[in-house]
């Protein structure tokens, strides 16, 4: 029988990340959401920040004292009638495989912009992975309240860099930084006068103008106001119209323009996006699509955190609820290990803060307290089982040999490398016939290699040696005409197994790729791999 709130429920959830380049502002974004939210009373600034006053979404000692996010955070509350789970990801690219992971868990993506810089190198990786998934984006162009680009720059290298049309929801009016007036809602037809607010740290107090009310040109000025008359004429005439439906499927991106450091155009923003985006929509699975709303409980775990509260040593594995109703202490098949378990200790989050939750619907976040038995793409699900599509490993470009400084402590090394590695953190190779000692470590990006010996020193109490290896990409070996040993290759490249103990190519360059291939024909390669679930090797 179907549980009578499942369909109420499931309508009102949206699940979205946020995703941008490094300093665009997206950190600063998801605060002032939760402002508007009514999930925190006031907001930090970003300045504050530096002075020990770090955003809520980021918690870990190595974010706060760099100022970045390092990990993806899953942030809940109300807004209007909605249940709102933010999933904000780290903004540097080399955190960027802890996003490609978190965009697998959302069923839309915020697109952050400076309006200043465009589209910067990591929006475009990032939106390439939210386009292989069709995922709808909507893009907030941020910083108004700075010397800025052309709007209709930005429009089009939207189209140029990316291959997305665009269609603006709100317009800016002056873009010079201390002459920004406001913005032009073309919904509604309305001008919205910039206010900054008490430094952003509070909702801003709005004031409308209709765009037909003749005060407008006296309060905003003539040359703006005639400006903003010919900018209309022109989206009108020239721009791609509202289209929802292409809004949906990805083709089409709708733009707002504000800045979240002062909360202008905030509200605004989050109203229309919530109208926009849909409710948690079907999955596909190895026995078809499931609907959200099938009385059959489903999800996924898309992430492994160990040590979010280093007193208590915890490690939370976060699930992705797909369909049905989540209980408290529910039994469920478990896909790594075929076996049923029981969902004990759930809880939801407000960044590091979670409480605990007895039941939970279609879009939801729920960390579960894993005592050791997840891995990063496990299905949980109620009835005959079912398996959603696992979540890909990306091929590291920066690699190691990592080993204890004291040989006595080499058990709390593996460990910890262990726990990193299944959080997805690290990816781990070994050399066949080099001997247990050698472990090698591919990140995608170098900074992970900081935050692994930074984790590996607070949370294991081990100090490592770390010597950098030349390679520079790792290729799965998908087929092979021969043993791999015998494969005819540069004097440069090594054979290596990964922790599922699969072939793998380390390559210093992509010549040696393309030699390998040409040398040895029959042979495929991959640069992603499915994750395994059984127990690794390492």
């Amino acid at each position: 029988m179907a549980h009578p709130e499942l369909a109420r429920e499931t309508e009102r959830r949206r699940t979205f990340a946020i995703i941008s380049h490094p300093d665009a502002g997206k950190t600063t974004l998801t605060e002032k959401l939760l402002l508007y939210g009514g999930a925190i009373r006031q907001a930090g600034s970003v300045k504050a920040r530096k002075a020990a006053h770090h955003a809520l979404s980021d918690w870990m000692d190595i974010e706060k004292q760099r100022g970045i996010s390092v990990t993806s955070s899953a942030m809940q509350f109300d807004f209007d009638g909605y249940r709102i789970n933010i999933l904000d990801t780290p903004g540097h690219q080399d955190f960027s495989e802890d996003t490609y992971r978190t965009l697998v868990a959302a069923d839309s993506a915020v697109m952050l912009i400076d309006c200043a810089k465009g589209v910067e190198a990591q929006t475009v990786k990032l939106f390439k992975v939210c386009r292989l998934r069709s995922i709808p984006i909507f893009t907030f162009v941020n910083k108004l309240d700075r010397a800025g680009r052309d709007p209709f720059d930005l429009m089009q290298e939207l189209e140029d860099v990316l291959g997305i049309r665009s269609c603006p929801v709100s317009w800016p009016i002056g873009l010079n930084g201390t002459d920004f007036k406001g913005v032009y809602h073309r919904d509604t037809r309305e001008v919205e006068l910039y206010s900054g607010g008490r430094h952003g740290q509070t909702q801003v107090e709005v004031q409308r103008i209709p765009l037909e009310d003749p005060s407008l040109c006296r309060v905003i000025g003539q040359s703006y106001y005639d400006k903003l008359m010919e900018d209309i004429e022109l989206l009108d005439v020239a721009g791609d119209p509202f289209d929802l439906d292409k809004i949906l499927s990805g083709q089409l991106t709708p733009m707002f323009f504000g800045s979240a450091i002062s909360n202008f155009g905030v509200e605004p923003f989050l109203k229309r996006f919530l109208s926009y985006t849909k409710s948690p929509t079907p999955r596909e699975s190895d026995q078809g699509i499931i609907d959200p709303e099938s009385d059959k409980f489903t999800g996924f775990i898309f992430k492994i955190q160990a040590n979010m509260n280093p007193a208590h040593r915890d490690r939370l594995a976060f699930m992705r609820i797909c369909s049905g109703v989540f209980e408290k202490g529910m039994t469920v098949w478990h896909s790594s290990s075929g076996k049923q378990i029981a969902l004990k200790q759930p809880q939801q989050f407000m960044a590091q803060e979670h409480e605990a939750v007895d039941t939970a619907y279609p879009g939801d976040i729920i960390g579960l307290f894993d005592p050791g038995i997840f891995r990063l793409g496990d299905t949980l699900c109620t009835g005959a089982p079912v398996r959603y599509q696992g979540i890909p490993l990306f091929a590291p470009e920066f690699f190691a040999r990592v080993s204890p400084e004291d040989s006595m402590k080499r058990k709390q090394f593996m460990k910890g490398v262990d726990q990193l590695s299944q959080e997805g953190a690290v990816q781990t190779f070994k050399r066949p016939g080099i001997g247990r000692e050698e472990l090698i470590v591919g990140v995608v990006g170098v900074l992970q290699m900081e935050v692994l010996e930074h984790r590996l020193k607070t949370e294991y109490q081990v100090d490592v040696i770390r010597e950098t290896l030349p390679y520079k990409h790792v290729r799965w070996i998908e087929s092979s005409p021969r043993p791999v040993d015998r494969l005819r290759l540069t004097s440069t490249t090594v054979p290596a197994v990964d922790r599922a103990g699969r072939d793998v190519l380390m390559f210093e360059n992509e010549w040696s790729i393309r030699l390998a291939l040409e040398n040895n024909e029959g042979l495929t390669l991959k640069e992603t791999a499915d994750r395994e679930t059984a127990d690794e090797m390492i």
